[in-house]
């Protein structure tokens, strides 16, 4: 069953946001006094926005839009590393699973939205995919229980968290430079509403570039859960609704062949998951 959608594009020079349909996107924005998306979330109105757009034809054609990132200026995007059971064992350094969450802030213009261009930038040509979940918060939180922890998330979407792997080793501490470059990774290509439990707890997650599967694996096999992560999270930060967690990459990622394959101008890259669908980008790259 195709699930209820909810985009934020742009067409003739204008920001709007609609529900997705496979004939085309009705839009909500003129039918609602909601800013963005942010604001339908802030009041818990994303299955209404959702159930009157289902009751309209399409405005425009898909064809039409450009598709942007489906929450405007979040005020945090939480990143995840090392969360899949076999991505900490690609490390080859012995370790056991990790006690506590790895994590890493990112920047909104760091991604773009569904079928725009990774950008390969020209400080390096070690540019990587990381096919991830994403989960959106809707109801603000601090100290939250893992048994109520779920409530907290509004929708769920996608993301290829694009990393330039020689730049997060820049430095001893840190990986902010090498997942901070512009429009580096993408976001999308809607926001899915969170119904329950059963909707996310073992999506499968799968990226292909050019059509060959790199990573292909189960939420339900994620070491540190949703309800764990929104718990710890928000025992350092308040997390308020739009806010975006980037949950973590399954094995397969470029850096991790022999001899590695890094993504070059003219590869498509296609992240899918079960009752999401798939984020779709191409690479180009900066202009000089």
């Amino acid at each position: 069953m195709t699930p209820l959608r909810l985009a934020t594009y742009h067409i003739s020079g204008i920001a709007k946001y609609g529900f997705v349909t496979d004939r085309g996107i009705v839009d909500l924005s003129a039918r609602f006094d909601y800013p963005t998306l942010r604001e339908a979330i802030e009041v818990g109105a994303l299955m209404k926005l959702a159930e009157e757009g289902a009751r309209h034809s399409p405005d425009h054609a898909l064809a039409d839009i450009n598709w942007l990132t489906p929450i405007p200026a979040p005020e945090k995007i939480i990143c995840i590393g090392v969360n899949y059971p076999d991505r900490n064992a690609e490390y080859k350094d012995g370790s056991d699973a990790p006690k506590y969450p790895s994590m890493f802030m990112r920047t909104p213009r760091s991604f773009v939205g569904h079928n725009v261009p990774l950008v390969r930038p020209r400080a390096s040509q070690q540019l990587d995919y990381e096919g991830e979940l994403v989960i959106v918060i809707g109801k603000a939180g601090r100290h939250i229980p893992e048994d109520t922890a779920l409530d907290h998330i509004a929708a769920i979407t996608l993301c290829n968290e694009g990393t330039l792997r020689d730049w997060v080793r820049h430095a001893k501490f840190n990986v902010t430079q090498g997942k901070n470059f512009d429009s580096s990774g993408s976001l999308g290509p809607w926001l899915v509403p969170y119904t329950d439990q059963a909707q996310i707890a073992d999506i499968r997650l799968a990226t292909r570039v050019n059509g060959e599967t790199r990573q292909d694996d189960r939420t339900g096999r994620l070491i540190f859960g949703f309800r764990y992560l929104l718990h710890y999270i928000s025992t350092f930060t308040t997390l308020v609704p739009g806010d975006i967690i980037v949950t973590g990459t399954p094995t397969g990622a470029g850096a991790r062949f022999d001899p590695p394959r890094y993504l070059k101008p003219g590869d498509v890259i296609e992240v899918e998951a079960e009752g999401i669908g798939i984020l779709r980008n191409g690479v180009v790259d900066e202009a000089p």
